[in-house]
């Protein structure tokens, strides 16, 4: 398994990946995002790949926003993290995870973060297993005006 942060022209598989974290979003749509994300400065994008193949991911930003439970700016943040199936229970998502903390460590950061939805255990078994510590729990709103 290598594990190497993602260069651009290597959306398509990213985005591939992405389609099955995120089902409701459309395909081009994420081809897009990621074509941008691996341009930018204050992004990266971690691809786990057995062989040639492509079998998850992990994308990180710098956010200089308040993030919940920090002090300090700008914070690593995981925006999005996600291993095929078959390859989960093999210690590739910490991997991934290890890259994007220390790709954050690289550019200042001292402190890393992250979130799920309040459904997700996998995610939060994942998170809190990986050192995580609950900063605190929302529920969204909108409607239209």
């Amino acid at each position: 398994m290598i594990i190497k942060q993602a260069l651009p022209g290597e959306e398509n598989d990213v985005a591939a990946l992405a389609l099955k974290m995120w089902p409701e979003h459309e395909a081009d749509e994420l081809r897009r995002l990621f074509a941008a994300l691996l341009k930018a400065p204050d992004a990266a994008v971690f691809v786990a790949r057995e062989g040639v193949v492509a079998v998850g991911f992990a994308q990180t930003q710098l956010r200089r926003d308040y993030v919940e439970g920090t002090s300090e700016s700008p914070v690593g943040y995981l925006e999005g993290i996600y291993v095929e199936e078959k390859f989960r229970g093999r210690g590739i998502a910490r991997s991934l995870l290890a890259e994007c903390e220390n790709w954050s460590r690289n550019r200042g950061c001292s402190e890393f973060a992250s979130d799920c939805g309040l459904d997700n255990v996998d995610s939060l078994k994942f998170h809190l297993g990986c050192g995580f510590c609950e900063a605190g729990r929302i529920i969204c709103f909108t409607k239209k005006i």
